[in-house]
Formats: C-alpha cells, sequence, structure tokens
C-alpha cells in the first residue's frame, strides 16, 4: 500500500506543472485522496464485505466529488486530474500510468451483463468529459480527446476523437485525411450559388418559351393575312 502510495505521488508530480512537492500533493489532491480510499474500499469489495467497500466509495464521492464503485480495478500511478465528475464504473479497469481529466466516465451502455465497463491499457489519457462505454479494451497508450464518445475499442498509440470517436492518429500517423482548416467552404455562399443556378435556368427557360410564342403569334398572323387575301 505504502509503495503505491508513493507511486501516486509521484505520477502526480511527473504530469501536473502545478504540484509543488509530496506535502501538498497528499495533503490537498482530491484525485489522489479518491485512489487511495478506492484501495481499501476494493479489498473489502474482493473479501465480499460489499457494504462496507460501498460506505467507503460514497464516502470518498461526498469529500471528492470522484465515483469510482468499489469493484474497479485501479493499476499504480494512475492520476485523476482536477478529477470533479469522474465517475468508474464496477467492472472497469484502468491501468497503470493512466490519465484521467475531470468529467470523464467509465460507463455501461446497459445492454451488457457480466463484464459491462471498459479497460483501458498501461498509460492511457482520457480529456475532459470523455465517455467511455461498453465492454472493450482502449489500448496501451492511447489518447482519447476531450469531449469524445467512444463506443467500440481503440487499438494501442491510437488517438480518437469525436461523437461517435474515430482513430484520426495512430503508431504517430494519421489515419484520415486533415481537415483544411483555411479553405473552408461557405454555406451560405454554396446556397447563394445554386439560388443563381436556378434563377440562370428559369431566365434561360422563359426565354426559350418567349421565342416560341414570338413564333407561334407570327405563324397566326401570316395565316390570318392569307385568309384575308
Amino acid at each position: 500500500m505504502l509503495n503505491r502510495l508513493r507511486a501516486d505521488i509521484r505520477a502526480v508530480k511527473e504530469r501536473d506543472p502545478a504540484a509543488r512537492n509530496s506535502a501538498e500533493i497528499l495533503l490537498l489532491y482530491s484525485g489522489l485522496h479518491a485512489v487511495m480510499l478506492h484501495r481499501p474500499a476494493y479489498f473489502l469489495y474482493r473479501h465480499r464485505f460489499y457494504f462496507l467497500a460501498r460506505l467507503i466509495s460514497q464516502t470518498a464521492r461526498f469529500l471528492t466529488g470522484i465515483e469510482i464503485h468499489p469493484g474497479a480495478k485501479i493499476g499504480t500511478g494512475v492520476f485523476l486530474d482536477h478529477g470533479s465528475g469522474i465517475v468508474i464504473g464496477e467492472t472497469a479497469e484502468v491501468g497503470d500510468g493512466c490519465t484521467l481529466y475531470q468529467g470523464v466516465t467509465l460507463g455501461g451502455t446497459g445492454k451488457d451483463h457480466g463484464k459491462r465497463h471498459p479497460t483501458l491499457g498501461q498509460n492511457v489519457l482520457v480529456g475532459s468529459g470523455a465517455k467511455i462505454l461498453g465492454p472493450f479494451t482502449v489500448g496501451d497508450n492511447a489518447k482519447i480527446a476531450a469531449g469524445a464518445v467512444v463506443l467500440e475499442p481503440i487499438p494501442p498509440d491510437s488517438t480518437a476523437v469525436g461523437v461517435p470517436a474515430h482513430v484520426v492518429r495512430q503508431g504517430g500517423r494519421r489515419t484520415c485525411k486533415p481537415m483544411d482548416q483555411v479553405h473552408i467552404p461557405d454555406p451560405v455562399s454554396q446556397e447563394f450559388c445554386k439560388i443563381l443556378m436556378r434563377l440562370e435556368r428559369a431566365e434561360k427557360t422563359i426565354a426559350e418559351q418567349q421565342k416560341e410564342l414570338e413564333l407561334l403569334r407570327g405563324q397566326l398572323g401570316g395565316n390570318n393575312q392569307n385568309e384575308t387575301v
């Protein structure tokens, strides 16, 4: 337990530039407190002391704003940065060295039984507000962008963004064509172009009809003159 605590404090020191010393981290970091309280809760849960385990986890939730089910497996050196609003489900697994920012949810979809929550490999980074939902694996060293909603497995060394999330980088290489942020089409201009094209077609049609009408008038006029003669 002491070795794990040291590793958790060291992880905060390495990943949070605002952390000044171990005493500050130990006394003031709510993410560390949530992980510290989860350790005995997980021990009690594994030994079927479910009520005591939930009592500790709910106390931790009240004190830190972070909800970790006592059945979840949390590795060593896990850093819950800021931490407020993080929810980790019963069958979730968080590997060593992971970093989770505020508002992250490791949850289920309500459609699965048994293993219902995701498994994060080692050194996974999950951005603020991201939701990872379902019993699949996010590979080692993966990065999940802020606000992403992940509904399927993510390969190792990948970056996933969007709703639903898709992989945009893997092994340091892009997996899709980057968006041109400068030459973005103007939707208003495109609609005006469509309207102008319709007007041009309408004017052309009207001009053709006018010509046909003039020809028809000419033919009728010629017939009337012949009848008069």
